[in-house]
């Protein structure tokens, strides 16, 4: 992620260029083919050799995801303040290797799992404290290392190609971005089909033992490549700035502000245009009075304590932050829904997979559908519904971004009635086939009916996604649009998080005074169907917030206007969208 463009590089010709990209992208592209590969098909693994319940199993991975993408945001930081992007990359691939082979172990070593059940309804003893400690571990290593990889990887492969004096830099740069999002791409789906199939064939010992080959070569990759890098120089934050902004404003929260006119009352750099902070959120603007100017500035005039002034900018950028906040709480409904795999296994390993009479997809590798959709729809709403609606609504981008987040939204909302519809289909034959009690048994019904399901999901997460980061790029001053990179992975951070809140109180709930959850790890028993229609009926919730949160955006309104100090350029950086 990157923080500022106010970077210093290590001066020398012969270090960087094209040359590093290979390191650089073979190093992410094999952790990620590693790291997806196992969470897929992850909730078999923990209810067959840990006796996990399907909403327990569930919530865990829930809180698993959310702590991966959550410390990115700690990574980002780290990196860009203290270790640099280099050291970052190179810690987070090391714990992550490290965290996958504590994984394998446990597939290795019969120890450290508890033995499977003869069959699904039989009582078995529960994992002990210490094979969950160890498993927990594996968990947390991984999310420590993707929390320093995924944010510092893309942008350190970037300064390798920071050459402000090659005509053809830009160009260079813009190639980078598209073919490492295409590597990503490439690698997840690579992961949800080959590993997976591996895994399912083979065993897991085999699908965990490949990740952790290839997270060997990964880091091996990048280290071998090191003498060729530009390291960036560590340097401060732009969010350490903006928490600065709101421990000053705290600190003195008692001062007096001062009347309007008293430009000189706050602190701002020589060279900034901005006189003084604007009338909104005006609590904040007592970050940037100075009270006492022989103790808060020092002779060169910079702030004494940072952490007690700041400049106008940084409570400016405070405010666009806060700005963009009710919207990005609208989104994150969205990522609740699309985080629901974990089900939707369960469902498919009940359903006939086959393609063709000797093949037959594995039950996690469904979700390939939706990343196909997505891909499908970025491409043709760009190359072809883009000219057509621009010539019609005068945007350049066809459609408003907000106009675009609620067709996400809408779209989610109908894929979770979908699902809905369909597992109340597949939970009817299971029952009248006599499966009642064996939710491994298969029904006579085609796993593809789930297809439909995938890809407006897949429709849902792109018009979304894009559609919100271009928004917070309109708002957010141009020095922070990584910001809106960091939003986004915060939001799939909390999603996570509150879905798995929202399956543990589910479970709970349907479960009090001895019925069968809607949850149950016996899905025949359970009913999911009314599971994804709470999710429907959510979605549709957070469909009429997003509508009212609308008009505090609505042209004319003072509060939602662009900060002063902005760039003019409207055009979204397509760079920013790090999650597919």
């Amino acid at each position: 992620m990157q923080m500022g463009r106010d970077i210093e590089l290590e001066e020398n010709p012969r270090k960087g260029g094209l040359r590093t990209m290979p390191f650089i992208i073979v190093n992410e592209s094999f952790e990620r083919v590693a790291s997806y590969g196992l969470q897929t098909n992850m909730i078999i693994y923990l209810m067959a050799f840990y006796q996990m319940s399907a909403a327990t199993g569930a919530s865990i991975l829930g809180i698993w995801t959310a702590l991966s993408n959550g410390l990115a945001i700690v990574g980002a930081i780290i990196s860009d303040s203290y270790l640099g992007r280099f050291r970052a990359v190179a810690i987070g691939s090391i714990f992550t290797l490290i965290g996958m082979i504590i994984l394998w172990l446990t597939a290795m070593i019969p120890q450290l799992k508890s033995l499977p059940c003869s069959q699904f309804l039989h009582v078995c003893n529960g994992a002990t404290a210490v094979q969950l400690a160890v498993l927990f571990s594996s968990f947390g290593f991984m999310s420590v290392g993707a929390g320093f990889v995924r944010p510092c990887s893309i942008m350190f492969g970037a300064d390798q190609l920071e050459k402000k004096e090659n005509p053809e830099n830009q160009r260079l740069v813009d190639s980078y971005f598209n073919w490492y999002y295409a590597s990503i791409g490439i690698s997840t789906i690579f992961a949800v089909t080959i590993i997976v199939y591996i895994q399912d064939r083979y065993g897991w010992q085999v699908g965990f033992g490949i990740p952790v080959i290839l997270m060997f070569f990964s880091v091996s990759m990048f280290l071998i490549g090191s003498p060729l890098y530009i390291k960036v120089k560590a340097k401060e934050s732009l969010l350490i700035g903006l928490l600065q902004a709101v421990v000053a404003a705290f600190r003195k929260r008692r001062t007096c502000l001062p009347l309007t006119g008293c430009d000189d009352c706050y602190h701002r750099p020589l060279e900034s245009a901005l006189l003084a902070p604007s009338n909104d959120f005006r609590c904040l603007n007592r970050a940037c009075v100075i009270q006492d100017p022989q103790r808060d500035l020092n002779p060169d005039g910079s702030a004494s304590n940072p952490w007690s002034l700041c400049s106008v900018e940084q409570v400016e950028s405070l405010k666009a932050l806060l700005r963009v906040l009710p919207m990005w709480t609208s989104g994150i409904m969205i990522f609740v829904t699309t985080s629901q795999f974990s089900f939707s296994v369960l469902q498919t390993k009940t359903m006939d997979r086959h393609i063709f009479p000797q093949f037959e997809i594995p039950a996690a590798s469904f979700s390939v559908f939706m990343i196909i959709a997505l891909t499908i729809w970025i491409t043709f709403y760009d190359r072809v519904l883009v000219p057509l609606l621009s010539k019609y609504t005068g945007l350049p981008r066809g459609l408003g971004p907000i106009t675009r987040m609620g067709i996400g939204l809408i779209v989610s909302c109908v894929s979770m009635a979908l699902s809905a519809i369909t597992e109340s289909i597949r939970r009817q034959r299971a029952i009248e086939e006599g499966h009642d009690d064996d939710p491994s048994a298969l029904v006579n019904m085609s796993a593809m009916w789930l297809v439909p399901q995938y890809a407006l999901l897949g429709v849902a997460e792109a018009a979304h996604a894009v559609g919100q980061i271009e928004f917070f790029y309109s708002l957010l001053p141009k020095s922070m649009s990584s910001i809106a990179s960091a939003m986004y992975t915060i939001g799939t951070a909390v999603s996570s998080l509150v879905g798995s809140f929202l399956v543990s109180g589910v479970d709970r709930l349907t479960s009090i005074g001895g019925k069968t959850s809607w949850l149950s790890s016996n899905i025949n028993r359970g009913h999911l169907d009314y599971y994804f229609w709470l999710l429907a009926f959510l979605s549709l919730l957070n469909f009429f917030y997003f509508l009212v949160v609308c008009r505090y955006y609505e042209p004319g309104n003072d509060r939602s206007c662009r900060l002063p100090h902005e760039s003019e350029e409207q055009q979204c950086d397509y760079r920013l969208l790090t999650e597919s």
